[in-house]
């Protein structure tokens, strides 16, 4: 599983037909030290997450689970949680996005 940040959405005319209705999302990796990371995940929202908002990825069977299209379905990675708020070790609080860590 991995927590990211929402930062746009993927349009796509041409797909493979067990992709037909499904809403992308460009989701960057959060980082606890703060830096930006410079990668990006493109993931299967079913849930309706907006930019900027932190979310929690899942990959392979469990994606396929939360698409809910079975294993006929030619993705491998799905927004699972819109975080409201979590904890880290140190102390810190990280919010629902940037706007909100203390």
């Amino acid at each position: 599983m991995i927590i990211g940040t929402v930062i746009g959405q993927v349009w796509s005319t041409q797909k493979d037909a067990s992709l037909e209705g499904l809403r992308f999302l460009v989701v960057r990796p959060f980082t606890t030290d703060g830096r930006e990371s410079a990668e990006t995940i493109i993931a299967v929202d079913p849930l309706g997450a907006g930019v900027g908002e932190r979310v929690l990825i899942v990959a392979g069977r469990a994606a396929r689970h939360v698409i809910g299209r079975g294993h006929e379905i030619g993705f491998q990675t799905a927004v699972a949680a819109i975080i409201d708020g979590m904890e880290l070790e140190d102390g810190r609080m990280v919010g629902p996005s940037s706007e909100f860590d203390s």
